[in-house]
């Protein structure tokens, strides 16, 4: 934190007073909200990142201390059930500060990594050596005899560290430029030249990190020979800044930030010889689809990489298969949608020997599994839709004179659950494709899998309303064999949270411990209503918070809108081009049949509060629907759509100019006019996701309104304001006082 918050901070503007104090005289008790902060959530000590050895027999992972925030590298023998430390930031700093380059903290920021020591860490091939990133700098750790070598790069800024797919190499991006790394000879060698930080080479840029999934900029081909890299050109598009009004002397940081309606990066695809040779560049349609949404290079047999690629309305996306002696591509099949289209990151999963691969794809029932050849043809749909598959996460196959290939993959029973599942697919050349299914997980809750290569073993992490993550090691037949050890400190209480389907949406609603069923309680709606994001899941740690917030005199509910997933595609993209009013209607109608199925909601007292997207909805909430909604505090809330980045805005709301009446239907700032309930905006000042020019740009139009509002900045905090434990206590603190002056207590 570059600002240390000491006391509670309010920023007066002219043309608004701060409220008084509330009229409760005792102070708001923010020990648990503190200590959720500092354990993150309690998700402190706790396994994360588990990634098996070839051979399945032991399970490499993070953990960190369970109130120190650092993650160190641990391995856990599946066999025994030993636990051991094999690597530290301590071991390998000896002391000293790790002090991340401002390109790494970018990087965990867009991964939502709110944590020190190691944010991953990559085995290679054979399962012998581990290559973690520290401080700018790659090392290599050899697990048999706890050696560690630096590898001795030349200056520069390093992210992005890769093993070759021979484990020869480590390749990596400096200062724009993809190189290599030869542990043979210690000899560092340059792959692509020339880059620069308007013209990067092997770097994602910032929408296909923050919104597209893709954290990687280049590829390895399965021989070791080539690499395909992006070129992204920055030229043209916006630059913002994040100055730090507390420290003037400093020079802000400035990042490239593309607009709905603005100049977007424009990117091609490169493939290069490692040692020698000229780069390829691979064709494709770039004016109607300038998107490069994925990259994959796994086929082998001298076969070049897939990409897909998306138009800028994101309506139309094509799957090519690269050709790279030529540079053309052939395409393998097209996915078109009136409203946009879904991405999944980890496909296609090929099945090598029939020439196929796995898809997840975009039907018109909402996202399915699929088994596609190489002529772009559906050969068979493994998950229908009505299964509700969220995602893929492994796939194995064994030939022999049939082909016996297993994927596994999240589906959702309902919205609230994710479950494991397996599915064994037998095919053969004379006879019909024959299909398996396996439920690794059951019990209601949140459960997510990582499997072995043989796919014989697997760790399972589960949640549960009652019970925070555990991760075990399970055979494929579902039977544990050993739980990964957790040394974190698990919350004082239970939630006393109820999660039921009212009316037509999932809701949640959390009532204080000391709950009186003679009295009617003032409300308050935890909100988050955005797309691909789900809020009311039956998840230990969602319902911490919403329990101290209750425990302060309040009913907590939430309420799943439509435009969020895992109800259909129907569902999910009702929200096209209506942010402003669709989600907003359904907190409304949900909280409302929530209220005649629990009569000690008092629905004439309502507060509402969310960040991010849930700011906004918050803040539009009281702006659009004063009647249902009295109270607002809005964490770094979305204000204006046309402000932020155009590969999220445009998926949902449409391609400037074009779109216009939708983007005003949506902003915030003409509504300024219109408030008439008590209103809080929460916004960190350092943060590059959804800047705090958009609460500056609603505290100005709220002014110039004569409109009476109140703002708490938090200087130097980003968009993760979890990682800012006094900043995050004292916005609980703050809200709660707030609520409690404009609401009231039971009555």
């Amino acid at each position: 934190m570059r600002a240390k918050l000491t006391a509670l901070i309010v920023l007066v503007f002219a043309g608004f007073a701060v409220a008084a104090e509330p009229a409760r005289e005792s102070p708001v008790d923010t020990s648990f909200v503190k200590k959720y902060a500092e354990t993150r959530g309690f998700m402190l000590g706790r396994p994360v990142k588990p990634k098996f050895t070839p051979d399945g027999m032991t399970v490499l992972f993070l953990r960190s201390e369970a109130t120190t925030p650092k993650q160190k590298l641990f391995a856990f023998d599946v066999a025994t059930g030993k636990t051991s430390e094999l690597l530290s930031s301590e071991t390998l700093l000896k002391g000293a500060d790790e002090n991340l380059t401002a390109e790494e903290k970018a990087r965990r920021e867009r991964q939502r990594v709110n944590v020190g020591g190691f944010a991953d860490f990559f085995l290679d091939p054979a399962g012998k050596r581990v290559l973690v990133m520290l401080a700018g700098k790659p090392y290599v750790f050899e697990i048999a005899n706890k050696q560690v070598t630096e590898l001795s790069v030349g200056k520069g800024t390093i992210v992005d560290p890769k093993w070759s797919p021979d484990g020869k190499l480590v390749s990596y991006v400096r200062d724009h430029d993809v190189s290599i790394y030869d542990l043979a000879t210690s000899k560092e060698l340059a792959v692509t030249i020339g880059g620069t930080a308007i013209k990067t080479h092997g770097l994602a840029e910032f929408v296909a990190q923050e919104e597209m999934g893709r954290h990687t900029g280049y590829w390895w081909s399965p021989d070791s020979k080539f690499i395909a890299y992006e070129e992204a050109d920055h030229t043209g598009v916006e630059v913002w800044s994040i100055s730090d009004p507390l420290r003037p002397d400093v020079k802000a940081p400035e990042q490239f930030y593309p607009r709905p309606g603005k100049k977007n990066v424009s990117v091609r695809l490169g493939v290069k010889p490692v040692t020698d040779g000229e780069t390829v560049w691979i064709e494709w349609d770039h004016a109607k689809y300038e998107y490069l949404a994925a990259v994959k290079w796994e086929l082998g047999g001298g076969n070049g990489p897939t990409l897909l690629v998306q138009n800028r309305k994101q309506q139309d996306q094509k799957f090519l298969l690269a050709i790279p002696d030529t540079g053309k591509t052939k395409e393998l099949f097209e996915e078109k949608a009136a409203t946009w289209l879904n991405l999944w990151p980890e496909v296609p999963l090929y099945t090598g020997g029939f020439g196929s691969f796995v898809w997840f794809g975009n039907s018109p029932d909402g996202p399915e599994i699929q088994c596609r050849g190489f002529n772009g043809r559906i050969v068979e749909i493994n998950v229908r839709a009505k299964d509700q598959p969220l995602d893929l996460v492994a796939i194995n196959i064994r030939e022999w004179n049939e082909l016996d290939v297993m994927i596994g993959y999240h589906v959702a029973p309902d919205p609230t659950q994710k479950q494991v599942r397996f599915r064994k697919i037998l095919q053969t050349k004379t006879s019909p494709v024959s299909e398996t299914e396996g439920r690794l997980t059951t019990v209601p809750g949140q459960s997510t899998a990582t499997f072995s290569p043989s796919m014989k073993v697997l760790t399972i992490s589960t949640t549960t309303i009652t019970n925070m993550p555990a991760t075990s090691v399970s055979n494929i037949d579902g039977t544990i064999r050993k739980i990964l050890p957790s040394v974190a400190i698990e919350p004082d209480f239970q939630p006393n949270v109820t999660i039921q389907k009212v009316s037509d949406y999932w809701t949640a609603i959390v009532r204080p411990k000391d709950f009186d069923p003679k009295k009617k309680y003032p409300v308050i709606v935890d909100v988050y209503g955005g797309p691909r994001h789900l809020h009311v899941v039956q998840a230990m740690k969602n319902w911490l918070i919403p329990q101290w917030i209750a425990d302060q005199g309040f009913i907590v509910v939430a309420i799943e809108n439509r435009g969020t997933p895992g109800r259909g595609r129907e569902w999910e993209q009702a929200i096209y081009q209506k942010f402003g009013t669709v989600p907003l209607d359904d907190q409304a109608k949900g909280l409302a049949a929530l209220g005649e199925k629990f009569p000690e909601l008092d629905l004439s007292r309502v507060g509402i509060i969310g960040w991010s997207f849930g700011g906004y909805m918050a803040a539009n909430a009281v702006l659009r629907k004063p009647d249902v909604f009295h109270a607002a505090v809005a964490g770094a809330p979305v204000t204006d759509w046309e402000d932020y980045d155009t590969h999220y805005t445009e998926r949902y709301m449409g391609v400037l100019p074009e779109s216009k009446q939708a983007y005003d239907e949506a902003s915030l700032l003409p509504l300024a006019k219109d408030l008439r309930r008590p209103l809080l905006l929460v916004h960190g000042t350092a943060d590059d996701n959804v800047y705090f020019r958009h609460t500056l740009r609603l505290t100005d139009a709220l002014t110039r309104a004569g409109k009476t509002f109140e703002v708490l900045p938090l200087p130097g905090v980003t968009h993760m304001v979890t990682a800012d434990p006094v900043a995050f206590e004292q916005y609980y603190s703050r809200s709660i006082k707030f609520f409690h002056l404009h609401l009231g207590s039971p009555k």
